[in-house]
């Protein structure tokens, strides 16, 4: 992996892949785990013929994406080869914001992060499935990568572009701002109060709303000049409309729900998500690349319509932060969580839909087994970031600690 020709083949790799047919792929384009009904391609295509044939494609409750996919595939042809590249591109990102972290042009762990993203299954398969969280995965490297290197408007622009094509990726906003307006370099052994500038915050946040607008009246405009776009594709995540199984915590509890509680506890699971970025932004303000990463871990599992790519994106940037892994407390732990639910998932899914012997409770209790793999990263990640501004301390150094309360 320290080859400077390792990172080049293992996107050669995933470009001769694309090219080879395999009959196993096609049943992943209707895997529950691997796409969801927001990044379907089957319901992509749809829309893509009814779009191409004069027909409003958000008549009928079928597209859930983003008119800017049917502008991009309308001129792009949707095949396996696009979401290589993207996939190319997701690592070059990746490895991109690693540079910017460490201060380095080039250095011999750029393999391994390119790895972390082209090898691990969790977003492999989700690519090989056609799903389009691969395209909005990309953009969000895309994002922290202009991001920390210090370029402002194309990572504005490409935030904004992330927003329209997921809703819930707005919650990487705040740090964004933060990270433009500071620096990208490991700040964790040495936490300090945010010294940004908040006048450039608010000048850039600004300027994201240009942008967000401007892609709203093109969406619009992409989508025949009708509004229903909003609806179908935002109002997606908001309200729940299509309560197909997931590796998500939300699609059971909303189809065992009573319709009179539905909109209180809607407006609550969507709080739940909004409700983590101003505490991590404010515990990690000295460290704003750090603050996305988590934030990025809480979208991943709590998301309403998630996909093992959203884990995935999470899982993948702990490459970024070696600092970190001496202070991890339950990384054995996380890991064979991680490794039971992959398991289990395929197993019950499989026992349930297609045997026919099983139940959606079987299905739902490996996505709780997802949701607590993916609630203790977050919580070890957390600790990890945390406690790196100690350091490490010998015995005789702990005697002498007082825990004093105020």
């Amino acid at each position: 992996m320290e080859s400077p020709l390792f990172l080049p083949a293992l996107a050669a790799c995933r470009l001769m892949l694309a090219w080879v047919q395999f009959p196993v792929l096609d049943g992943l384009q209707i895997d529950h785990q691997l796409t969801s009904p927001l990044t379907s391609y089957f319901r992509l295509n749809e829309g893509l013929w009814l779009y191409h044939h004069g027909v409003d494609p958000y008549v009928g409750g079928i597209l859930k994406h983003s008119p800017l996919f049917l502008s991009f595939f309308s001129t792009v042809p949707p095949g396996s080869v696009a979401w290589a590249l993207s996939d190319i591109v997701g690592a070059w990102a990746l490895v991109r914001i690693w540079h910017s972290r460490q201060q380095l042009g080039r250095s011999r762990r750029d393999g391994l992060i390119g790895a972390a993203y082209l090898l691990n299954p969790y977003l492999l398969l989700p690519s090989l499935a056609s799903s389009t969280s691969t395209f909005e995965n990309a953009i969000v490297l895309l994002t922290l990568m202009f991001a920390a290197e210090g370029r402002p408007s194309p990572a504005l622009l490409a935030l904004a572009l992330s927003t329209h094509l997921s809703l819930c990726t707005s919650l990487l906003l705040v740090p964004v701002l933060m990270l433009l307006v500071t620096s990208p370099t490991s700040q964790l052994a040495s936490a300090r109060p945010f010294g940004g500038s908040c006048w450039m915050a608010f000048k850039y946040a600004s300027e994201f709303v240009v942008y967000w607008f401007v892609l709203i009246f093109a969406a619009s405009i992409m989508a025949g000049g009708v509004w229903n776009w909003m609806r179908e594709s935002w109002g997606a995540s908001l309200i729940l409309p299509d309560l197909t199984p997931n590796p998500g915590l939300w699609w059971y509890f909303f189809t065992e729900m009573f319709d009179h509680f539905r909109p209180f506890f809607l407006m609550v699971f969507s709080i739940h998500l909004v409700i983590y970025v101003m505490p991590v932004c404010i515990k990690f303000q000295h460290d704003a690349l750090y603050a996305a990463f988590l934030l990025l871990g809480i979208l991943g599992t709590f998301k309403p319509y998630l996909t093992l790519a959203d884990p995935g994106l999470f899982l993948s940037m702990f490459a970024v932060f070696p600092e970190i892994y001496p202070y991890l407390r339950h990384a054995m732990v996380t890991a064979l969580l991680h490794a039971h639910a992959s398991l289990l998932l395929p197993l019950f899914h499989a026992l349930w839909v297609i045997e026919g012997r099983g139940n959606a409770n079987f299905y739902y209790a490996a996505s709780l087994v997802m949701g607590i793999a993916g609630g203790a990263s977050i919580v070890d990640a957390c600790f990890a970031g945390m406690r790196i501004a100690i350091g490490s301390a010998s015995e005789a150094e702990r005697a002498k600690w007082e825990v004093v309360q105020e």
